[in-house]
Parts: structure tokens; C-alpha cells; sequence
């Protein structure tokens, strides 16, 4: 959910800030937002879903430090990228293969970026992981579902624009639950500041789905080996994101986190803190990046 800088939403991660964090999470994080930390939760498991709010740049330092922590350990991963698109898949690994030998990471990273990095990025964020990626030779896995497909997918009335039936099947899209469906359509309206027609809503629940089965079917041929996901709060978490989709045997061996924000001054807990197990295997307050409110624009647009 693009539109909204945190996709958990504020409220939620109020409670959460305001929670120990070993009561948050099913494997309990340090209070402490560090490299290490963060790279120990990641060494739990062999498929990591990384979390991030977007435009937050102490979150993105933090990870890329502990995704070399982890690399100087020993692990190679293969890192998946939200904001890759997966149909850049392919122009991606020719770029690799024809690079100069000589060329260094940061001259392809650029390279790489300038050709296949989608706009709407803040792509210096990201930057590091790209070269991380070049530096240690680990594949950059493209994961995300192209705009004009999650168009596609949202103007249908189900999934058969982007999916086969048989991986429908696998993934449970021939069957998601009342529930899960209602849960995905409050959540893209609370990310467009609950001003979105109600006609809409399945629409938008649904292109995210498909983001999220498309986000999953990418990093599946690497689930052999080690795989690190980037990606949005949302898509990882555990209720409505990446891991509903999968199986049983791939949840075992995936640890989803969550970096969430401490609440902006005079934000009022609730009781959500509850789910914030539900959320994410291992949640993180991390520092507030300041922004303007997203939803000022609208409630401007709306008094005119």
C-alpha cells in the first residue's frame, strides 16, 4: 500500500511502542534497534521477510548494516527486492552477465537502478543492498508485481488475469476467507486515510493480494537456500501478508519482521497491542522519521 508511508498503521504501532516487545512478538526481539539485534532475528530463520516503513532511513541503515553482518557470518542469501519488478527479472541477470569485469558494484548498482528501478522509490535507500548484492555475488531477486498487472488483477473480479488456476489452488486464492478479504479492505482504506469509496475497496484488497502471491512466487525457486525479502510492513506480515500464502512447510522455515515506528507525540494507545503477535514473529520500535501528515492533502481537498 504505496499511499501510505506505514502500512501497519499508527494506531497499532502506538500500542505496540508502548508494549515490552517480548510480549509482541512469538519470538521475543531485543527492546534495542541495532544491527546486531536485527541480525540476529534474521539468523532464526532461513527466509527472512524484512519489514520496513518505506521512506524511513534509519530502518533502511540499520538493515543494510545487519544484512552484512549477517554476509560476514557466513550466510549468502539470495536478496529479493520489493521494488524490482518481477518482469525486470531477466534484464536484470543479462545486465549482470555483460558487465564489464572490471566494473565496480557501485558503477552497476547505478547501472541497474537507472535501467530497471521502477519510479516512486526513494532509490538511495536502497542502493546499499544493491551493491551488497554485487559485492558478495548473491543473487537480486525482481519480486514485485509490475503497476499495469495489479491494474489488471483489480479491474477483474478475481485472479485468473495474472494466475493459473493450478497456482491459485497452491497459494489458497481459490479460497481466501471472509475474514481475511474484510481485514485486507479495512487496511488499503485506513492507508488511503479512510476517504476511499467503498466500491473500491475489493478492488485495491485484491491487487494487494496479488502483490503478495507475486512477492512469494518470486522468492520460492530461492527458498532452497537462504532468501531475504525487502519489503513493506505489510507484506510480511503474518495475518493478511507473504506468509498466509504460503505452506505449511514454508511458514516453518520463514521469520517475519516487523520495524515499526515509535509513536508521534501525543498519538493515545489502544488496544491493539494484541495484535501485534499476530503481526510479525519479531517486531522492532524503531526511530520516527518525520513527514508530512499524507492525509492533510486530502482533508484539505475535502473542505474546498
Amino acid at each position: 500500500m504505496r499511499s501510505d508511508p506505514d502500512p501497519t498503521r499508527r494506531r497499532l504501532l502506538c500500542a505496540v511502542a508502548a508494549t515490552p516487545l517480548a510480549a509482541c512478538a512469538s519470538h521475543p526481539a531485543t527492546g534495542d534497534f541495532n544491527a546486531d539485534a536485527l541480525a540476529e532475528a534474521m539468523d532464526r530463520q532461513p527466509v527472512v521477510l524484512l519489514g520496513e516503513i518505506h521512506d524511513n532511513p534509519v530502518q533502511h541503515r540499520v538493515r543494510a548494516l545487519a544484512l552484512q553482518r549477517l554476509i560476514e557470518r557466513g550466510a549468502r542469501p539470495a536478496i529479493a527486492f520489493e521494488q524490482f519488478d518481477r518482469d525486470q527479472q531477466a534484464g536484470i541477470d543479462a545486465a549482470r552477465r555483460d558487465a564489464d569485469a572490471v566494473s565496480r558494484s557501485s558503477q552497476l548498482a547505478s547501472r541497474l537502478i537507472e535501467q530497471f528501478g521502477r519510479g516512486g522509490w526513494d532509490w538511495p535507500l536502497y542502493r546499499p543492498f544493491v551493491e551488497l548484492a554485487l559485492t558478495h555475488e548473491l543473487p537480486i531477486v525482481a519480486a514485485n508485481l509490475s503497476r499495469a498487472d495489479a491494474m489488471k488483477v483489480g479491474r477483474a473480479a478475481d485472479f485468473d488475469a495474472l494466475f493459473d488456476q493450478a497456482i491459485q489452488q497452491r497459494l489458497g486464492l481459490d479460497r481466501l476467507p471472509a475474514e481475511y478479504l474484510n481485514a485486507h479492505e479495512r487496511e488499503v482504506d485506513a492507508g488511503h486515510c479512510n476517504s476511499m469509496p467503498s466500491g473500491l475497496l475489493p478492488a485495491l484488497a485484491r491487487a494487494q493480494t496479488a502483490r503478495d502471491a507475486a512477492l512469494l512466487l518470486s522468492i520460492r525457486p530461492h527458498l532452497g537456500r537462504r532468501v531475504v525479502l525487502l519489503t513493506g510492513n505489510g507484506h510480511a506480515r503474518k495475518d493478511i501478508g507473504i506468509p498466509f500464502l504460503m505452506n505449511d512447510d514454508e511458514r516453518a522455515r520463514t521469520v517475519s519482521i516487523g520495524l515499526l515506528e515509535a509513536p508521534a507525540p501525543g498519538d493515545a494507545d489502544d488496544d491493539t497491542a494484541a495484535l501485534a503477535h499476530r503481526m510479525f514473529d519479531v517486531a522492532f520500535v524503531t526511530p520516527r522519521h518525520e513527514r508530512p501528515d499524507p492525509c492533510e492533502s486530502l482533508r484539505r481537498r475535502a473542505t474546498r
